[in-house]
């Protein structure tokens, strides 16, 4: 069973922007399952898609009435309009069987065991800052994702965030860890991990 649900970073310029949101997932309509909001607990609602590997999970094994802690990939056209897709769960005390069983009715240990240490609302993020506003104290990265299948490159997106990175590390490959806060991504450490090295094009 791994320990945690965001996987340590293998490669030193590893993209990714992945987190973990808490809340009851209210899909638009019974037809319409994948489609929906994520209601945390201040009563926020976010958009969300549930991926299709986690769809027969939340439909065969979940309440549907409970928060869970979900694990996200978030989307963002500006810095106050959040968008999430579901990859995914955090909750041991349910969907791992020998956790289940060594906690028995505990609810205590149940909780503890089904946190992570960043706490909720944590998010990883990885990539090219692409650009910087210091006086709204926006930027914005590109993220690159895996190559799928078949060879097919997959296109980098990108995602405004709430914070400062200084305007001399454009084009630098950084490290965020990030807190939601609302419909925001704020900031919460930076590191700048090396310039991108673009390939020149031949004539």
């Amino acid at each position: 069973m791994r320990d945690h649900p965001i996987q340590p970073v293998t490669e030193l310029l590893q993209y990714r922007a992945i987190g973990l949101v808490r809340g009851v997932y209210v899909p638009e309509d019974p037809e319409h399952f994948s489609r929906g909001v994520i209601v945390d607990g201040n009563g926020e609602k976010i958009e969300s898609v549930v991926l299709g590997r986690a769809l027969g999970l939340i439909k065969k094994r979940l309440s549907a009435e409970d928060p869970h802690l979900w694990v996200v990939y978030p989307r963002c056209r500006d810095s106050e309009h959040l968008h999430l897709q579901i990859s995914g769960i955090w909750e041991p005390s349910t969907l791992d069987r020998s956790a289940k069983n060594n906690l028995k009715e505990d609810s205590n240990k149940n909780k503890t065991v089904d946190e992570v240490k960043e706490g909720d609302d944590y998010f990883s993020i990885r990539g090219e800052l692409i650009f910087t506003k210091p006086e709204a104290k926006e930027i914005v990265l590109k993220i690159r994702q895996k190559r799928k299948k078949k060879g097919k490159k997959s296109s980098p997106f990108k995602l405004s965030l709430k914070g400062e990175v200084s305007i001399e590390y454009l084009r630098n490959f950084v490290s965020l860890d990030v807190r939601r806060s609302g419909q925001m991504l704020c900031i919460e450490d930076a590191e700048i991990i090396a310039p991108i090295q673009y390939k020149r094009k031949g004539k």
